[in-house]
């Protein structure tokens, strides 16, 4: 409804914001939080007390462990992202959301994807890719409800009622353009079945693609977004402005471009092509200027406001959360550093420093805005400011020893591996003294995740009883603001008139996006074509793919790497470097994050089939103080031959060198395969003969495959 002035014209008017689809995302972000902290205080407790994985399939480590991730990121970050950008965008643009249809579609869409994860990730339906692990029907949905948001978005952005768009806005801009180009391109993939896929990228083509989407993930969903949250909370809760209007712009602009180029530093000291490494490394410190620009922006905004430290708790989180982020966004940049990344790379350092980034930054600045959101919300006060105030000690304190525990325990797993004697032998060959040396500290860890969850169910009663306790029937508040104008003729210059034009200012975020993504992946596309005559490379036998694809679903690249570095101790441990011809048939690529378990690059003829069935059925039996989850079911669950022609078909198409007698006799060369292995183990041991045609079958296969693809020549070849 409008109100008139002098000449009918309209200077003002009076509208409704959409604050039911903000409270519907609260909700959810309360709801999926507890849901993933609880998921990963389980995860931390099976890695400390390995009885926890309770031998069922759908509880083990390597199938929660993805859970847990996909729940942070997207259930409970996610919901928090859409809550605060669908409330504080209204606010600045001075407009409801475009459509009401649009933002319920997003919500209500959005939570299917998170139970359709929910329910095929702990049944083993995933891509093995870091944060990108759902398989191509909610790869599908994903791309459908980002597109409805974006629309909504940028149709709320067409109707505004405000020339100039806020720094808030810019970096949600950059996180809906960015996130659909990374979705997009890593998730090109060709269906095997209803839930199985294979990426049409392979070995380091896929390395490098997946870093590319999985660094950036954590840029543009876990940095650039809670930004923007950050740009229009801190001054709200502190009462004044951002501290400086040019530093936004610089903050927000070599943010976006420098960013996007960081992603081959998870891949250093790797077979990666050294230029690309390299590059991965320069972006990467580079970071630091921008990062830390915007920390001392938001710090600054706090300035007039620490003496509120003592009294409100809001500023109390909000504070920390930016402290978090300078900390991780210190600390990222000194990991690119190749001589710090040999030591800190697979080992539990890195997984420190991404919780405190998640726990600290996200996880703080999301309590934060939950708390100043609630009662606005709901028009009434938070019940409890004390529960509020514990919330942020215990928290913190859960905080600290995550972190502190396991920045300890990367840095001792990192000097054992690499610790060589005189007499140039490694002091500790035995990877195991390793992994008993930190077992301690994740018992640690797991007290700090206690902590953390405890808060938060601080904060789910304290939000429970506020909301009780909230008025009812009261119908929503009109706001008056400025009628919709297209006089142009006033916008500024420089910056001021980039903000005016939204479509300008959309390209060029999108061009300089995209001029990292091109120069960083283009080259690498036909990188297998350049290799010597001499690189030969045999593709897995249709069994080895079989035990490829149940090594993927159980989940045990999470804590086996197959990549040795070009490192001594590596070669010592583990034979010669990876080469890029050794994974150029690996769709997902293998090279692994993390080291929970030795590397398997070589371990195929290392020990006897019989030793591998042992292994995954009892670990304990081969490995007295081993970690490892038992794996019983695989020598029950019967390998799907029928499969098998369809899978080399897909990797036929995908340029795998397998010809037309390979794919029709697929199924009956992994049965003879199968046989061959079956036989061997039913000779040493009789009562074997229940695993005929099992799943360990095909896992054995394929272990004793790795190292044995490539040609000894092929393992010489240079990779520069």
């Amino acid at each position: 409804m409008s109100e008139g002035r002098a000449g009918n014209a309209a200077i003002s008017e009076k509208i409704y914001y959409d604050d039911e689809i903000v409270k519907k995302f609260i909700y959810a972000t309360i709801f999926w939080g507890a849901a993933a902290f609880i998921v990963g205080l389980l995860a931390a407790l099976q890695l400390a007390y390995w009885p926890a994985n309770l031998e069922l399939p759908w509880l083990t480590f390597g199938r929660i462990r993805p859970l847990h991730t996909n729940a942070a990121i997207f259930a409970f970050g996610g919901n928090i992202i859409f809550a605060g950008i669908y409330h504080s965008t209204q606010r600045l643009l001075k407009t409801r959301n475009f459509s009401d249809f649009l933002s319920n579609f997003h919500f209500w869409g959005w939570q299917l994807i998170i139970v359709g994860a929910l329910i095929t990730l702990p049944l083993g339906y995933s891509h093995g890719k870091e944060y990108a692990e759902l398989e191509w029907p909610l790869d599908i949905a994903i791309a459908v409800v980002w597109v409805v948001f974006a629309v909504n978005y940028f149709g709320t952005i067409a109707i505004r009622r405000v020339r100039h768009l806020y720094v808030a806005i810019w970096f949600y801009i950059a996180t809906i353009v960015t996130v659909t180009l990374l979705h997009v391109v890593n998730s090109i993939e060709i269906p095997v079945a209803m839930l199985k896929s294979y990426p049409v990228y392979a070995g380091v083509q896929d390395a490098l693609v997946q870093w590319w989407y999985g660094h950036n993930a954590v840029a543009f969903f876990l940095t650039t977004p809670f930004l923007g949250l950050m740009y229009y909370y801190v001054p709200k809760a502190a009462n004044r402005p951002i501290y400086s209007y040019r530093l936004s712009i610089v903050h927000f602009w070599s943010l976006v471009f420098i960013y996007i180029w960081a992603g081959p530093h998870h891949l250093l000291n790797s077979a990666l092509p050294d230029w690309a490494q390299t590059l991965g490394m320069i972006f990467s410190l580079m970071l630091w200027a921008p990062s830390w620009g915007g920390m001392i922006n938001g710090l600054l905004t706090l300035r007039g406001a620490w003496t509120k430290l003592r009294t409100d708790p809001i500023i109390k989180f909000l504070a920390v959360a930016i402290t978090f982020y300078g900390m991780s966004t210190f600390e990222g940049p000194l990991l690119s550093i190749k001589s710090v990344n040999s030591l800190a790379h697979y080992t539990d350092w890195i997984i420190g420093h991404v919780h405190g980034g998640t726990l600290g930054w996200n996880g703080f600045l999301t309590f934060g805005i939950i708390y100043y959101l609630v009662p606005r919300l709901w028009n009434t006060n938070m019940y409890s400011q004390r529960l509020m105030n514990w919330h942020f000690w215990i928290g913190l304190l859960g905080i600290l020893l995550y972190y502190i525990s396991m920045w300890a325990s990367g840095i001792t797993q990192g000097l054992m591996w690499r610790a060589i004697g005189e007499n140039g032998q490694l002091v500790y060959p035995d990877f195991v003294e390793t992994v008993m040396r930190i077992v301690p500290l994740y018992y640690v860890r797991f007290a700090g995740g206690v902590l953390f969850l405890a808060g938060f169910l601080l904060l789910i009663y304290n939000v429970w009883i506020t909301i009780a306790r909230a008025p009812r029937g009261e119908k929503a508040m009109a706001v008056e603001v400025p009628a919709r104008s297209r006089d142009v003729t006033d916008i500024g210059t420089g910056h001021r008139k980039l903000e005016a034009l939204s479509v300008i200012f959309t390209v060029l975020l999108f061009l300089a996006v995209l001029a990292g993504s091109i120069i960083e992946i283009v080259p690498t596309l036909a990188i297998y074509k350049y290799l010597p005559q001499t690189a030969k490379t045999e593709p897995y036998t249709p069994l080895e793919l079989t035990g490829r694809d149940i090594y993927i679903k159980e989940g045990c690249y999470v804590c086996h790497s197959q990549m040795i570095r070009k490192l001594p101790y590596d070669v010592l441990r583990y034979g010669a470097n990876s080469t890029l011809e050794e994974s150029m048939y690996d769709r997902p690529f293998q090279w692994g994050s993390k080291r929970t378990g030795p590397d398997l690059a070589r371990v195929g003829g290392k020990y006897p089939d019989m030793w591998h069935l042992r292994h995954m059925i009892d670990p304990r039996v081969i490995t007295p103080k081993s970690i490892m989850p038992a794996y019983p079911w695989l020598a029950a669950e019967k390998i799907d031959y029928n499969i098998l022609r369809k899978k080399l078909s897909v990797m036929k198409m995908l340029g795998v060198p397998y010809n037309d007698e390979d794919v029709s006799n697929a199924d009956i060369n992994a049965e003879k395969q199968a046989a061959v292995i079956y036989e061997g183990l039913l000779t040493q041991d009789p009562s074997l003969e229940s695993v005929k045609d099992t799943e360990v079958i095909a896992i054995i296969a394929y272990m004793q495959s790795l190292g044995k693809k490539t040609s000894q020549q092929g393992v010489a070849t240079s990779n520069k």
